[in-house]
Order: structure tokens, then C-alpha cells, then sequence
């Protein structure tokens, strides 16, 4: 069999980093992990080719080489992949589809030969059956939550990794939370599921078979899920790895903000090499906090779980929703003014959104409070929901808030205020790399000279360099995603 593994276009979103990451000579922030894991699952002898549509253009002499393209996706991809389908079609290349967005959706798309939803492991063995005896069905699909140690070692090899920003792997699936707008717990399940010490380290040892040295994005949903087995198991071996391999490896991964409470687990994720953290705040509101279930985040003062792990030496990143039924008319004055107390620099501020299945799509179903369906991307100013704040508030207001805080002056200042508070990790060399170097020089022709609001980029320059020189490097990719950050507001 001859298998075209697709993935389509990101369009250029607060997520998508496009804008920065041509400082670097990379076309895409990280790989379609799902797709090499799929990849993995399939018989050794198939041939095998990707095409991740963010770093190469999908022909139409692929599509006909191939018997069955794959096709995965998430929500944010549903107009590049309506193409996809229309391409296929035309060629009459067989096409199957699995991934988030199709495990929720999959009734909305036409012109798919079969759907594998749900977890691979589980389903993807069952259609390979029924393909080799010459009786597949249109869909696959399961209610079981697979242990993960059925999951293979990705093909990263499939992959061109010199045009990824990072790579990426997973360590467990599920979240201990079930927030009323999040369709993890729809797709993963709440009981965290993770891999053994020496599943993760086998990932590892082949990444660094492979040459890849940098920044690992390990994709959980929340990796402190299960913190015991983390503190015993995981983050042991993995420090002893990095120590050994002198730390080719640098770690960003998604938690909840309690592991701040946690000083043992915080300095164990720091010397392994986990140094960036996305963080679900959603809202400095208590009343909208309980409105979406986020219980955990009631508990603790954010701003300070913030510092504090800021100066344990993380960088924390933060999601922000508006638009929640509790919101009260100052919220986007509240948003602003936490975002600013806290320092969080790369601050990604939404609109709410329902996406298909979760708790709140049900909710507002059943209130008639739904319009279209949910694109995936939160921060373009639009929503699937009818909001109980008047809907030009609301749009007003989200507008604000973007424009505010990513105002050259404004974040410039965010900037100042979180290298204030951060702390270097010890095991970090401030040397910078050949790439950093050639990044530097265009961040001076573009950002220093070329781009309006210069003179805070000067600023920020100077005044890392003379006051926090370790920090120099962090400082100037801080100033990279602003660029960024700004092209993308300016779109809304």
C-alpha cells in the first residue's frame, strides 16, 4: 500500500507564530505529532510519505500516487481541509480521517471514504483488519480509552525537522479537570493515562539519534495530571538523561496553575529541563471561574502562583477567554489589568467558543444559543455563541484588550516586568546559538528599524543587555513573538 499522510494549512492565528518564526528560517512551530503516531501503526512494509501542509505544498501527482491519503486535523483547519477533500475527490484518492476535529464532527464533512475517530490505538488495528479481508466500513469508532503503552514511537523520520521550530511527544493523555468549554475530557477522558519512565526515555533517546537538539513541546493536556508518578518515576530519570547528555533538550508543556502549590514538583520540572508552561487562567473573575468549572483556579492567587513560578525559572504562558455569561461589563478592564500585574508575556486572549460535544455546546444547544459551527480559532475575534453581554460590547471590548496589551508600549513593558521577576536556570547557558545569532541580526533590521514603535525595541535591547545580560537571548525572542503578536491583532 502506498499512504499520503496529510496535514493542512494552520492559518495564521496567536498559535500559529508564523511572523516570528521567519526570523529563524522555519515554516511551522511544531509537527503533526498524530499523524507520525499513526504513521507508526501502520504495517512496516507500507510506503509512507507526509506532507504537512505548513511546510510543503501538497501536489496533485501526490495525491495520485498515493492508494489512501490520511487525512488529521483539529478544528482550526476546517477550511484548508474542505480543500483537501475537494482535491481528492476530483482525483478519486481514497481518503481517511481521523483526529480531533472528525472524532467530533465527522457528520459535517462529505467526500471521506472512512473515518477512524477516537483513540488509533484502538480503532486503527480494527480497519486494517477489515482492509485486508476486504470489508471496510465507513466508521470506526470507540468509547475506550486505550492504556498508552500501546502507542508506538512516532516516525519522526518522516519528517523534515529543520523546518520546525520544535518537535514535539506526548507523555500522558487526559485531564483530572472536565471545564465546561474544554472537549479534552470528551476525547481523552478525565483519568490521566501515561507512559512508563522507560517508554518516554525510549522517545527521547531516538529523538537524539536523530541529530535534533532544542526545544521539545510535550504536547499533554496537562502533564501534572498525575504528580505522584511524575515526582517517583518520570522527572528522576529524566534529569539523570539531561545531566547525562549535558541537556541537548529543553522542555515547553501545558499544566494547571496548582502546580505552584507544589515547590518539590516545581524545582524537579525546572532541573529536568521544563522551563515553559501554558497555563488555562481564562479569567481574573470568580463568578466566570465558576460559571466554567475552572474550581481549581478559585483556590489560589493567580497572580502570585504566576510570580512565583516565574522566579523558580519558568516561563509561563497564559489563555484568557472573554465572553463568559458571568462576565461582568468591566471584565475586559479586569483582563488587562491581570495581564499586566502578572507579567505574562505571551498572554493568547480568546473569545468563548463552543466546540461540538463539550459541556457548554450541550448547555447552550439546548438554550438555542448557537450560531454556526466553532472554527478552532478563538482569537479572531468571532464566536459560535449568542453572548448574554451585548454582542457589540463584547466585540468591542476583545478588541480593546488586544490592542492594549499588544501595543508596542504595553508589551514592551510586560516584557520588563517578567524579566524583572524570572530567574535563570542553572543548567541554561546563556551562549547563543549560530541560529540565534543570524535571527539577531534581522530582529535589528525589522524590528529596530523597519517596524513602527522602534524606539521600545531599543528600550528593551539596552535595557536587558545592561541589566539582565543571562537574559539576553529570552529578551530578544520575547521581542520576536510581539512582532508577531502585532501582525495578528492588527487583523482584528
Amino acid at each position: 500500500m502506498k499512504i499520503l499522510l496529510v496535514y493542512p494549512e494552520t492559518p495564521s492565528t496567536f498559535w500559529s507564530f508564523k511572523d516570528a518564526l521567519k526570523f529563524i528560517s522555519r515554516k511551522s512551530a511544531e509537527p503533526p505529532l498524530g499523524l507520525i503516531t499513526v504513521a507508526a501503526l501502520l504495517p512496516e512494509e507500507w510506503n509512507k510519505k507526509l506532507i504537512d501542509m505548513n511546510v510543503t505544498q501538497l501536489n496533485d501527482k501526490d495525491l495520485m500516487w498515493a492508494d489512501y491519503v490520511f487525512l488529521s486535523a483539529m478544528n482550526v483547519h476546517i477550511s484548508s481541509v474542505k480543500n483537501i477533500i475537494r482535491r481528492c475527490n476530483k482525483l478519486g484518492t481514497k481518503i481517511v480521517a481521523g483526529g480531533p476535529l472528525f472524532t467530533t464532527q465527522y457528520r459535517d464533512f462529505l467526500g471521506i471514504d472512512h473515518f477512524v475517530l477516537n483513540e488509533a490505538e484502538v480503532t486503527l488495528p480494527i480497519f486494517l483488519e477489515d482492509l485486508k479481508n476486504g470489508n471496510l466500513k465507513e466508521i470506526y469508532q470507540t468509547d475506550i480509552f486505550p492504556d498508552v503503552a500501546l502507542a508506538p514511537i512516532p516516525k519522526w523520520e518522516l519528517l523534515d525537522i529543520n523546518k520546525y521550530a520544535s518537535l514535539s511527544l506526548q507523555y500522558s493523555r487526559g485531564c483530572p479537570y472536565d471545564c465546561e468549554f474544554c472537549s479534552i475530557t470528551m476525547l481523552n477522558g478525565r483519568v490521566p493515562r501515561t507512559k512508563s519512565k522507560e517508554q518516554f526515555i525510549a522517545e527521547l533517546n531516538r529523538l537524539y539519534e536523530l541529530g535534533f537538539r532544542g526545544t521539545l513541546s510535550i504536547v499533554d493536556d496537562n502533564f501534572i495530571g498525575n504528580k505522584k508518578k511524575l515526582k517517583q518515576e518520570i522527572l528522576p530519570a529524566l534529569i539523570e538523561w539531561q545531566k547525562e547528555k549535558k541537556y541537548p533538550f529543553s522542555f515547553i508543556t501545558e499544566v494547571s496553575i496548582n502546580l505552584a502549590e507544589d515547590d518539590r514538583l516545581v524545582k524537579m520540572m525546572v532541573e529536568s529541563g521544563i522551563i515553559s508552561v501554558f497555563i488555562g487562567i481564562e479569567t481574573p473573575n470568580n463568578d466566570s471561574l465558576i460559571e466554567c468549572g475552572k474550581s481549581h483556579n478559585q483556590k489560589i492567587d493567580m497572580i502570585t502562583a504566576v510570580k512565583k513560578l516565574q522566579q523558580s525559572g519558568m516561563i509561563v504562558s497564559g489563555g484568557f477567554i472573554i465572553g463568559f455569561d458571568k462576565d461582568p461589563k468591566d471584565i475586559f478592564d479586569q483582563q488587562i489589568n491581570f495581564i499586566r500585574s502578572s507579567g505574562i508575556v505571551s498572554a493568547m486572549v480568546g473569545l468563548l467558543n463552543a466546540p461540538t460535544g463539550t459541556h457548554l455546546f450541550n448547555r447552550l444547544k439546548n438554550e438555542d444559543r448557537l450560531v454556526d459551527s466553532f472554527n478552532g480559532n478563538n482569537s479572531d475575534g468571532t464566536t459560535n455563541i449568542i453572548p448574554k453581554m451585548n454582542y457589540k460590547d463584547l466585540i468591542n471590548g476583545y478588541t480593546k484588550i488586544i490592542h492594549t496589551i499588544y501595543s508596542p508600549a504595553e508589551y514592551y513593558k510586560r516584557v520588563k516586568s517578567f524579566l524583572k521577576e524570572y530567574n535563570v536556570p542553572s543548567w541554561k547557558s546563556s551562549v547563543p546559538n549560530f541560529n540565534e545569532v543570524k535571527a539577531f541580526f534581522k530582529l535589528i533590521l525589522v524590528l529596530g528599524i523597519l517596524e513602527g514603535g522602534k524606539k521600545y525595541f531599543w528600550q528593551i535591547l539596552f535595557h536587558t543587555f545592561f541589566n539582565y545580560p543571562k537574559k539576553f537571548s529570552l529578551a530578544m525572542t520575547f521581542a520576536v513573538y510581539g512582532y508577531h503578536f502585532r501582525r495578528v491583532a492588527a487583523t482584528i
